[in-house]
């Protein structure tokens, strides 16, 4: 999946578009790994609530701020673009059961730009799983 991003720091729901890939694999019963190959961007599962993704996005400045001098910076002025994407990761993965996602009452997924706005790639890939008998 292609999308593109319009903020230097973004947070993206995607959960339709991965459930539509899910319902689309005609898989029952398995798991949805969402990833990215971008060091500079994070997918994330939480609540979709514009309050929570406002804490979400001062949490990262606070701990890794915008402008503190990086070695990284010295040939490429985005090092907390990459450090916050280590501390939030590039994937998550989820269980499919009866041909969707199994998201709790409250989750949804999330693609987080931290160096944009850029054209990104999203992984999304569908595995089943079952006893053999």
């Amino acid at each position: 999946m292609q999308l593109s991003t319009s903020k230097r720091v973004e947070i993206v729901d995607i959960t339709d578009k991965v459930s539509g890939v899910v319902r689309s694999s005609n898989i029952d019963k398995g798991i949805c790994t969402i990833s990215t190959s971008h060091t500079t961007c994070a997918i994330i599962v939480n609540e979709h609530e514009s309050g929570l993704i406002s804490d979400i996005m001062e949490l990262l400045e606070k701990l890794v701020p915008s402008n503190a001098d990086y070695y990284h910076d010295r040939i490429d002025n985005n090092a907390d673009a990459h450090l916050r994407a280590v501390l939030l990761g590039n994937s998550e993965t989820m269980p499919v059961r009866k041909g969707d996602l199994e998201l709790g009452t409250w989750q949804s997924i999330f693609f987080v730009e931290l160096d944009g706005p850029r054209k990104r790639n999203v992984d999304i890939a569908v595995s089943s799983y079952g006893f053999r008998g």
